[in-house]
């Protein structure tokens, strides 16, 4: 596995985490360590949606 491929699947673990927190506990863990809409939480947020579209290539690729 790639190191790009780590990274994303690192980030899409993240997202999943956070809106878990989010539907379970309406506790949205990213936006309480970085702020509300805060420059850096939209990076991370932009960072894991980037990734779960490099995740869609991972479920097709070949061993």
């Amino acid at each position: 596995m790639k190191i790009i491929d780590k990274v994303a699947l690192v980030l899409i673990i993240i997202g999943a985490i956070n809106w878990g927190l989010i539907g379970l506990f309406k506790f949205n863990l990213v936006d309480t360590i970085f702020g509300t809409m805060s420059v850096i939480s939209r990076i991370i947020y932009i960072l894991v949606g980037i990734s779960g579209l490099w995740g869609i290539k991972l479920i097709f690729e070949k061993e």
